[in-house]
């Protein structure tokens, strides 16, 4: 699933004019450090984190086939999925807090900064 989420802002910038290519390049931090804020204040909301981890399960299965002869036997055709399931992880809040204290006053110098390159985008690529 998050394979997918990071693929799509490649998609999206295929189809993006030059302009809006430019500007996804200057504030791709900003999301960065946004989706890092909303996680951790996620965090501090439940007071726990979630992780995600990754297990393999065997489906056992039994299929058929036929014989040269027509006749038809049984065998075991297990399959190999790999599940990922969220799980719940205990944090230190007062490190947590700390955290996201630290990504706000990032995420304020990455918006004054991705102004000015914004600009410098529009100047460069106009519509």
């Amino acid at each position: 699933m998050r394979r997918a989420l990071l693929l799509l802002p490649l998609l999206a910038a295929a189809c993006a004019s030059p302009q809006e290519q430019c500007i996804s390049q200057v504030t791709r931090d900003l999301r960065v450090i946004g989706g890092l804020v909303n996680e951790t204040q996620g965090n501090l909301a439940r007071g726990y984190a979630i992780q995600q981890v990754s297990e393999e399960q065997v489906v056992r299965r039994t299929c058929t086939g036929k014989n040269e002869d027509g006749s038809t036997f049984t065998f075991r055709c297990d399959n190999t999925t790999t599940v990922t399931r969220d799980v719940p992880v205990a944090i230190d809040l007062n490190a947590e807090q700390a955290k996201l204290n630290s990504l706000l006053e990032r995420q304020s110098q990455l918006e004054r900064s991705s102004q000015a390159a914004i600009q410098q985008c529009a100047v460069a690529y106009p519509e």
